[in-house]
């Protein structure tokens, strides 16, 4: 049997004289070694991207983190920061894409920008610098320290008791994770459950419980050095899981 199909969205680059559609190699990895996955790079195509040929041949959905944010627009605000990079190609790709695989019922797990777009996408919005919001810490890396530095544990998450990421991990109350944001969830949008909050209140997990799929977002970095965290692996383990199991339905052998 082989290997269920995740797709994992590209970001825009223009690298030297020339423009890419890039994904980095640690969410495909994540794919890879976390999930048991086999990982396929979905050009940010925008409005010219064919939604249902796309979703014909996936058995899952991973959305990485990035350099750049979602536009303010699509949560009815102006941008804050100029200065700061954003990719509209990779906005007008996932949003649609995000709420087609809920519909479906298309397993989906979500990181850092990709937790954020997960929320926009469902009518959220977003605090565009969490550092300026009052009652909340600077969740952003020391850009000096070392890349080793930056995706070391920064703070810890409080799950939410009961709740489906709990379970996943085994019942643990607390996890530490690593903190490489500016931007997070300020209103949720509707039908979306938190999962994970970090000690100044800032929603850090969430899944949705009315979609007929797995779903898992997260504000952390959890394919860092995958391999040497079990909370990082129990958690694309799990997706992995959902992948194999819908793929069985969509191939008639469940």
């Amino acid at each position: 049997m082989r290997r269920p199909i995740v797709l994992v969205p590209a970001c825009t680059r223009q690298i030297g004289p020339h423009p890419y559609h890039a994904a980095q190699l640690k969410y495909v990895d994540a794919v890879v070694l976390g999930a048991d996955c086999a990982p396929m790079i979905l050009p940010a195509l925008g409005a010219a991207l064919d939604l249902e040929a796309s979703l014909s041949v996936c058995d899952g959905i991973m959305l990485t983190g990035s350099a750049s944010n979602v536009h303010p627009s699509y949560y009815d605000q102006d941008v804050l920061d100029p200065s700061l990079p954003q990719d509209r190609a990779r906005d007008a790709t996932t949003l649609p894409l995000i709420r087609a695989a809920l519909e479906r019922g298309i397993p989906l797990i979500a990181v850092c920008r990709g937790f954020q777009e997960m929320n926009v996408a469902l009518g959220g919005s977003l605090y565009q610098a969490v550092q300026e919001v009052e009652g909340k810490m600077d969740h952003r890396e020391d850009p000096d320290a070392s890349i080793e530095d930056q995706y070391g544990p920064a703070h810890d998450v409080i799950l939410t008791q009961g709740g489906a990421f709990q379970r996943m991990l085994g019942g643990v109350e607390r996890i530490a994770v690593n903190s490489l944001h500016g931007q997070g969830v300020d209103r949720l949008a509707p039908g979306i459950a938190v999962e994970a909050v970090s000690h100044d209140g800032l929603v850090e997990a969430f899944s949705v419980p009315s979609a007929p799929g797995f779903t898992l977002a997260v504000q952390w970095h959890p394919e860092w050095q995958i391999l040497d965290n079990p909370a990082s692996m129990a958690m694309f383990g799990a997706f992995g899981q959902a992948c194999r199991a819908f793929q069985a339905r969509r191939e008639g052998r469940a």
